[in-house]
């Protein structure tokens, strides 16, 4: 990737919005009851309500094989992330497809380009690829993959994802230069997002990456991360603005039952104002919006309400 290029999927002002999909992933922190009897069928449905509800994307997961004592909080349900990003891109029309995030360690870098580039075709230019070093030592085991060398492959595979997505033909030493189609619809390559929060990822975003996806980051500690990212940028490509993102778990309306404690809940413009002032106005340009409901379709008219009565009021100041 060039060190001053980033490629933007949201215009200047908007604070646009998307969502991690159920069904896909059973962990206790990404998942809610309903889901445990829910099926494909009721995850396409949600697919489809936010890509008609205006939503930037739509994201899975990535585990391979979790070994048992955290299984008893992950599960051990985690849909491939290709293969069903591939799948509802028939489904779907508008929507981006993403990973949250894909871990660039389990398998070598060009299969994981051809993936993209392949599922980026698929769409007609909808893939996001989002990118994490991984935090499961024992599933890094079970797939022979150096768990403290993670930082180190997760960098050089970012490198090499970016060239073959950039260019048909890449060097790969000691093998040489080799060549791959299909080429992605975007230019000059699918967006490439980080995943995380720790130090590392925060350079990522800086230095290599044309977003940022954190995870489980405290709202008043993203100003100083936000500001870490700028400042490192300003080291290696001045004037380069990665797309920001944040999490928020949100009910529109207010619910006749009992929301988990930190959920925002209440009307459009009181979830709008929030989202506006604390986190468009220090530059966040994208939310993962976790929407509280009981089943499926409740789950579809959460979506429905959130495009269409916050979705229009949200904007973000644009960072330099």
């Amino acid at each position: 990737m060039a060190t001053s290029e980033v490629v933007s999927v949201v215009p200047d002002g908007v604070l646009a919005y998307g969502m991690q999909l159920p069904v896909q992933a059973l962990s206790v922190r990404v998942s809610m009851p309903w889901e445990q009897e829910a099926t494909v069928d009721d995850m396409v449905r949600v697919a489809q309500a936010a890509d008609d509800a205006g939503f930037l994307y739509v994201a899975v997961c990535h585990h391979v094989a979790i070994p048992p004592e955290p299984a008893e909080m992950m599960s051990t349900q985690w849909f491939d992330p290709i293969a069903t990003l591939g799948f509802l891109a028939a489904h779907t029309a508008r929507t981006r497809l993403m990973t949250n995030v894909f871990i660039a360690a389990y398998q070598p870098p060009l299969a994981t380009a051809k993936a993209f580039a392949t599922l980026d075709r698929l769409s007609n230019g909808r893939a996001i690829v989002g990118i994490g070093a991984g935090h499961l030592e024992g599933e890094f085991d079970a797939l022979g993959v150096s768990f403290s060398g993670r930082g180190a492959i997760t960098d050089d595979a970012l490198a090499t994802i970016s060239a073959a997505l950039t260019d048909e033909w890449t060097d790969t030493p000691p093998a040489g230069r080799v060549g791959q189609r299909p080429r992605p619809v975007q230019q000059p390559h699918p967006p490439i997002w980080i995943g995380g929060s720790g130090k590392p990822a925060l350079r990522r975003v800086a230095t290599m990456a044309d977003g940022w996806i954190p995870q489980a980051t405290p709202l008043d500690q993203l100003p100083d991360d936000i500001a870490t990212i700028l400042r490192e940028r300003d080291k290696v490509r001045p004037g380069a603005v990665p797309e920001i993102g944040y999490h928020l778990v949100a009910h529109v309306g207010e619910p006749t039952w009992d929301l988990p404690k930190g959920v925002m809940h209440g009307s459009a413009d009181r979830i709008a104002e929030f989202a506006n002032k604390r986190l468009g106005a220090i530059g966040v340009s994208h939310l993962q919006v976790r929407l509280f409901a009981r089943d499926a379709n409740e789950h579809c008219d959460q979506i429905a309400r959130f495009g269409a009565e916050v979705g229009p009021q949200l904007e973000r100041v644009q960072l330099s």
